[in-house]
């Protein structure tokens, strides 16, 4: 994810990165990515590993990868553990997120460096995160209360002290879906990107107008996270129209909508985040 990441801030575009839970999401996923010649990050939420397995998740994404002929990364969404990055990173995940950002700036620093120095065994990037992005999806739940923009002078003291090779900064977005337009701090990107050439990582993606996605883009931002969108839209809403429409009990016709579904949504976010012809 490194190489993507740095690549897309020299040339000022966003990689897509894409949740998902099992199998077809994944091959949405990766199809989306083939079909526009993106590159693209396929992220394994911490919550969905005991369900799946490390192992085989990135046996999966490797085999789906090879089949359509994608440069894709495997990354690890949210883990809050040491251990589970580390259990990630033996098993082939190509990059991980160490969120230890409910904790105190030194502590945050002293979990996340430990991450960076086993992950350089392998060759394997980190990502963090400074300041609090609020809402709930999967087993993220941060209170409005508990929200914090990142403070650019932070960054700086982060990026030295940890080695990490990208920061997700809190600047307006929430997980899940917004009960109102968001309204990002487009001046704090700004900011932030003044200080640090570190590729940055907006949590939050879905229900972003394209138009604030493509500015936050054009200020800084290198790799947007799109989680809900998938998981309601390209799985849950489309596997349950599905079975009730059925008219035999064939599960490949219902997996197959699934497919295209999360296709069709990857495609339109590689669009927007003007990765297209950039694999």
């Amino acid at each position: 994810m490194k190489y993507l990441l740095q690549k897309a801030v020299k040339e000022r575009y966003v990689v897509g990165a894409f949740n998902f839970h099992g199998l077809e999401a994944a091959q949405g996923i990766i199809r989306g990515a083939a079909n526009k010649k993106s590159p693209v990050i396929a992220m394994m939420p911490a919550a969905a590993i005991p369900h799946m397995g490390e192992k085989t998740v990135a046996g999966m994404i490797s085999g789906i990868a090879g089949d359509y002929g994608v440069t894709a990364a495997l990354h690890l969404d949210h883990s809050t553990s040491y251990d589970l990055c580390r259990r990630c990173i033996d098993s082939g995940f190509t990059s991980v997120m160490i969120d230890a950002s409910s904790r105190e700036f030194n502590e945050n620093v002293d979990i996340t460096a430990t991450v960076v120095e086993y992950a350089a065994r392998a060759g394997c990037t980190v990502e963090a995160e400074l300041g609090h992005v609020t809402g709930h999806e999967d087993d993220i739940n941060v209170d409005d209360h508990q929200s914090l923009f990142t403070d650019p002078d932070d960054v700086v003291k982060f990026v030295a002290a940890t080695g990490i090779d990208a920061l997700a900064i809190a600047v307006g977005t929430v997980h899940g879906f917004y009960k109102s337009t968001p309204k990002l701090d487009f001046d704090r990107i700004a900011a932030i990107r003044a200080v640090s050439s570190i590729p940055l990582v907006l949590h939050g993606g879905t229900g972003i107008p394209d138009a604030d996605l493509r500015k936050a883009a054009a200020l800084g931002i290198n790799k947007i996270n799109v989680g809900t969108e998938l998981r309601v839209n390209g799985f849950f809403r489309v596997m349950k129209r599905e079975c009730a429409a059925a008219a035999e009990e064939n599960p490949l016709k219902i997996t197959a909508s699934v497919r295209e579904a999360c296709t069709a949504i990857v495609e339109e976010k590689i669009e927007v985040f003007g990765c297209a012809g950039k694999a």
